[in-house]
């Protein structure tokens, strides 16, 4: 009990450390790239639990006997006592596993965020419960404590208890075994769909900055959305889907036909996530630029026509880049000044990353 206690006020004192450097977190490349299947390893400044530390018997020191200034404490060579003192830091760093929950805990609560509330129907999914005991199954699943129980019982009714001696030894009537049953539940399933520009205006610090947004976006739906699914599509002049490190890594030169990504998102969400059992959420992001007020139109017809009226919202960031004009954030902002769906915001840098988030994930959609 005392373990497990103290193994919660460490969690307490690492969560504390993470959230005091949490924009630093958000803002750098060092946790993302420690991700395993279901949690992450995060670099915390280094936590030493003070302790006595016993030397070895029968040596000298300042803790036996007559001490004087110089007298080395661990029995070493004496020194001066004089010194500079140091004006560096201690590069101390402890990794700690922290779940994808926890993380997003964390990010809620750091930026108040309100919990998803799912729509359209469940998908139905099936898991195992353990439900009770049984006297008979299979020896992986014996229950060690009740089986130890039972065979104490037996031996303190039939009076061959003997406290001196206190030796058990279960019999195989004193077996149980841990039952269970597929349970059949309702669970919401969502999609996040991920649209990159990667036209020669889109440099590798404007790519950084939608990889990490795009990992702390990840973080927050998963928390709500166990079945979540993940799509790629990069475009400049033309679309295509790719698979995530491709995503993050193509470059290209040329020019940029925004609606081109858009005819893809909408053949991925017509073909594949039916409105009526899939949250969706698209996610654009881009400097700005499109190559024509024509493919502008075109882009806001397949958004209002095609895309906004199945998804929970689309969500555009527009990233600064010295090469990029802005206009296309001007154009939805004022092809859609007060539609719900639309969700749009402006990322300076790197630094700008949570207001962002808390842009596209501040309203429970």
């Amino acid at each position: 009990m005392s373990i497990r206690r103290d193994h919660s006020r460490f969690r307490d004192i690492v969560r504390g450390k993470i959230r005091e450097n949490f924009k630093k977190y958000v803002s750098h490349d060092e946790l993302i790239g420690k991700r395993e299947k279901d949690y992450v390893k995060i670099p915390v400044p280094y936590i030493d639990i003070p302790r006595f530390k016993y030397g070895p018997k029968q040596q000298g020191g300042v803790g036996q006997g007559d001490g004087k200034e110089g007298d080395a404490v661990d029995g070493g060579d004496p020194q001066s006592g004089e010194g500079q003192a140091g004006n560096n830091p201690g590069e101390h760093s402890l990794e700690v596993e922290m779940s994808f929950d926890e993380l997003a805990d964390i990010l809620g609560e750091e930026l108040q965020l309100p919990r998803i509330e799912p729509k359209g129907s469940k998908i139905q999914s099936q898991k195992t419960e353990y439900s009770g005991m049984a006297p008979v199954g299979p020896d992986s699943l014996r229950h060690f404590k009740s089986s130890y129980k039972r065979a104490l019982k037996r031996y303190i009714s039939s009076g061959i208890y003997n406290p001196k001696d206190p030796v058990v030894i279960p019999i195989r009537q004193d077996f149980r075994y841990r039952s269970f049953k597929t349970v059949t539940e309702p669970q919401a399933n969502a999609v996040v769909i991920y649209i990159m520009d990667v036209s020669g205006s889109m440099g590798e610090e404007q790519k950084e900055i939608v990889r990490l947004e795009s990992f702390w976006i990840n973080t927050w739906l998963k928390k709500h959305y166990k079945g979540l699914e993940t799509r790629f599509i990069v475009h400049d002049a033309a679309a295509k889907e790719v698979d995530e490190e491709t995503f993050f890594r193509t470059s290209e030169s040329g020019g940029t036909l925004i609606s081109s990504a858009y005819k893809v998102c909408r053949d991925i969400i017509n073909e594949e996530y039916p409105a009526d059992q899939w949250n969706i959420y698209p996610f654009h992001f881009s400097d700005g630029d499109n190559w024509s007020s024509d493919d502008t139109k075109l882009c806001m017809k397949i958004l209002t026509e095609d895309i906004l009226p199945k998804v929970n919202f689309f969500g555009y960031g527009q990233v600064e880049s010295k090469y990029g004009s802005g206009q296309f954030y001007k154009d939805l902002e004022k092809e859609y000044p007060s539609n719900e769906k639309v969700v749009l915001s402006k990322i300076k840098n790197k630094e700008h990353i949570l207001a962002s988030i808390k842009d596209f994930l501040g309203k429970s959609r």
